[in-house]
């Protein structure tokens, strides 16, 4: 089976949903099909749960993800998911997390690799001083999701 894509439009812009057998394994900042246009369910179950969430009535995600990476960056994936909505947490705090405390610039580079921002909210994660730090979608598209988590607490 390939990849199935879908393009859908959010405030943060364009966003190209990738799914494969059953799952949704990408969201993509613009118009980056590549692979089959496609209807299947996780695509519109990934459509319907990212619109709730721009609508303001989803806080979590239910579609099934596949998150292919190595052991610690998986572990990171997960401590991200734990980062409640409309919060944040450091790079340190994720390190902390996972057990390795002094880890943050490598916790930076799995959060740089998450394929399914906004689901996974890589987002929540700031620098230790409180800045905004690097974001695939952009550091407005970060800015976009943070205030928006928060104006609808």
């Amino acid at each position: 089976m390939g990849n199935y894509e879908r393009l859908i439009e959010s405030p943060v812009g364009p966003l190209t949903l990738r799914a494969e057998d059953g799952a949704l394994t990408a969201i993509l900042f613009g118009d980056m099909r590549k692979g089959l246009p496609g209807g299947t369910r996780v695509l519109e179950q990934a459509a319907a749960e990212l619109a709730e969430y721009f609508e303001g009535s989803r806080r979590e995600f239910t579609v099934p993800v596949r998150l292919t990476g190595t052991d610690f960056q998986q572990e990171v994936w997960a401590a991200l998911c734990e980062i409640p909505y409309g919060a944040t947490a450091t790079y340190g705090d994720i390190a902390r997390r996972v057990g390795r405390p002094r880890a943050c610039r490598a916790v930076g580079m799995a959060n740089h690799r998450n394929p399914v921002p906004i689901i996974v909210p890589c987002h929540r994660v700031i620098g230790s001083g409180g800045a905004l730090t690097g974001y695939g979608g952009g550091l407005a598209v970060k800015s976009y999701l943070l205030a928006w988590e928060k104006e609808n607490l």
